[in-house]
């Protein structure tokens, strides 16, 4: 059975389903190494616009899987404690592959997402949860840190450090509810309409440029580490430029015109390149 299944419901989205229900999609090494090729071949797909990430069975991901006895890939010859970190990328990898694929991704969580699960979710750039939805940091109750897979930077930008600090010091539980309330996600569904709201959501992106999407992703996540205003107008001022070089304003204009839906090409904007 595969741990990661992948499929295309709806024109131009990709669905990644987690898919260990019996272990509560639990992050085994070979679920993960499982991800990380998945992501990284919907990233590949062309035909592929916006990305829907969830679980199979009742919950999303319910973190490290303390069960877990696969092995770690390609580890002959090394010392202990050259080991180590070749573990542990196998699971904080996940978080700049995500970053890294040019289609936005939305995360229809769809139960409890506890510890490197909810690290996944904080990856996503749009998270949706189910009314089941339960979030925690699992390292602090399991005598670790708290502060893994990006879950130190990643946690304080989203919902302000004290939030974060309350969830990462005290490992206590979030429901639904509340990681509405405090921004950790942005809409609560009855547990039956969450991947079909992840999909309209999905399907209502498809409308638009996949270029558009693709830099609009990219300007998000690097302006989280610009140190000023002007340099985040600066790299906005850039990617709006590469955007209108394209024929895509001028059919949106066109379309608006015409009171009909737009249909954007990406194609050069005629005139602009040549004489035409």
């Amino acid at each position: 059975m595969a741990l990661v299944l992948f499929e295309k419901p709806r024109p131009h989205i990709g669905v990644i389903r987690l898919n260990r229900p019996e272990r509560r999609n639990a992050m085994s090494i070979d679920l993960c190494l499982a991800l990380k090729d998945t992501l990284e071949r919907a990233g590949q797909d062309n035909d592929c616009w916006v990305v829907v990430l969830t679980g199979a069975g009742s919950a999303f991901c319910s973190g490290l899987d303390l069960k877990d006895h696969s092995l770690i890939p390609n580890v002959d010859g090394l010392t202990i404690p050259r080991i180590g970190p070749r573990a542990i990328r196998i699971y904080s990898q996940l978080i700049p592959t995500m970053r890294g694929i040019p289609q936005p991704i939305v995360a229809a969580i769809n139960g409890p997402a506890y510890g490197g699960g909810m690290c996944i979710t904080l990856a996503a750039d749009i998270r949706i949860a189910a009314e089941s939805a339960v979030f925690n940091s699992t390292g602090i109750v399991h005598g670790l840190t708290s502060t893994e897979l990006g879950s130190s930077w990643l946690l304080p930008r989203l919902i302000g450090a004290a939030h974060a600090n309350d969830i990462l010091y005290t490992g206590r539980r979030v429901d639904a509810a509340e990681a509405l309330r405090m921004g950790l996600v942005s809409r609560v569904l009855p547990d039956d309409r969450v991947l079909d709201e992840a999909l309209d959501i999905a399907e209502g992106m498809s409308r638009f440029s996949p270029y558009g999407l693709q830099m609009t992703k990219q300007v998000l996540w690097a302006n989280l580490e610009t140190a000023s205003l002007a340099a985040a107008i600066e790299l906005e001022d850039r990617n709006q430029i590469m955007l209108g070089m394209t024929d895509n304003l001028p059919e949106a204009i066109t379309a608006f015109g015409e009171k009909r839906e737009p249909v954007f090409t990406d194609e050069p904007r005629r005139g602009v390149y040549s004489k035409e």
